[in-house]
């Protein structure tokens, strides 16, 4: 009785958390499932229409650019945003003094709110007093048009994304680093094995599992990234920085089309399942 008691408690604590669970991550989901097949304006009874609307979503001239975008918001986020966290995380975890300020100094950026972030940005990247054309004068370099040239533009959201977010990383990185056995990095200072062939023979491979998990968790976020294009970019300058996320709330919300825009959603939401299932079936045999 008294272990049915502890159970009840303990359910009682999680029935909060499961309802926000259902109520904003499973509901949304399947409401958005049932929307991709039909033609709704959310105010007058829909109309069931099958895959007309995926039809129109994959004849939209914008349909190939948004993925094409997304693909190479990504990768750019991959390269710089991947690894700069597990770097700024092994230099840290060297350090003797001013550590856990330099922890604060590091997550300070994902306290912010997203929307103050990228409204800093924006002055930070403005073509005429913004602090990055400053710091290109100081060097004899001519500004760049950042967010006006669709050669700088996408690449200059990445930047963004990546100082609002490595904060979370480095800290796991840190984590499991601070997990790894000392008498490892002994042994490998006694074979002779400098900085570099300590972190491959002994960090990277400890730290394995954390790296595969951060980098499925970084790609299903980087894909469905909407914030910056939105308040930076408006998708523009001509689509360089339209993305799957931003079109979906273009269909939806500018065009009223929630039947497109939930078919976009499903397309985006079935190509993450692809790749989390790839993704942990590697990892399951990686484990064994």
């Amino acid at each position: 009785m008294r272990v049915m008691r502890r159970n009840l408690t303990a359910y009682g604590f999680l029935s909060a958390a499961l309802l926000c669970f259902v109520v904003f991550a499973w509901y949304p989901m399947i409401r958005e499932f049932v929307l991709s097949f039909q033609r709704t304006d959310l105010i007058n009874p829909p109309d069931w229409v099958g895959l007309k609307n995926f039809e129109v979503v994959a004849q939209d001239p914008a349909f190939g650019t948004a993925w094409l975008n997304t693909v190479q918001f990504t990768v750019l986020a991959l390269l710089l945003g991947y690894a700069l966290p597990f770097v700024v995380a092994l230099v840290l975890n060297e350090l003797r003094h001013a550590r856990a300020y330099l922890r604060f100094v590091v997550y300070l950026p994902v306290m912010l709110p997203p929307i103050v972030a990228v409204l800093l940005f924006r002055w930070f990247f403005d073509p005429g007093p913004g602090l990055f054309n400053q710091v290109l004068d100081v060097f004899g370099l001519p500004p760049l048009a950042w967010l006006d040239s669709s050669g700088t533009a996408l690449v200059s959201l990445v930047i963004v994304s990546t100082w609002m977010n490595m904060g979370s990383a480095t800290l796991i990185y840190l984590a499991a680093l601070q997990n790894i056995p000392g008498e490892l990095y002994e042994a490998a200072e006694l074979d002779g094995a400098g900085v570099v062939k300590r972190i491959r023979h002994v960090t990277i491979p400890q730290t394995r599992m954390i790296l595969l998990l951060l980098l499925m968790l970084q790609i299903v976020a980087t894909m469905q990234v909407f914030i910056e294009p939105y308040m930076l970019t408006g998708g523009g300058p001509e689509n360089a920085t339209v993305t799957v996320a931003y079109l979906m709330y273009q269909y939806a919300f500018t065009l009223q089309d929630y039947g497109s825009g939930g078919a976009l959603g499903m397309m985006l939401m079935i190509v993450l399942l692809a790749f989390a299932a790839v993704q942990l079936r590697l990892t399951r045999e990686d484990k064994a």
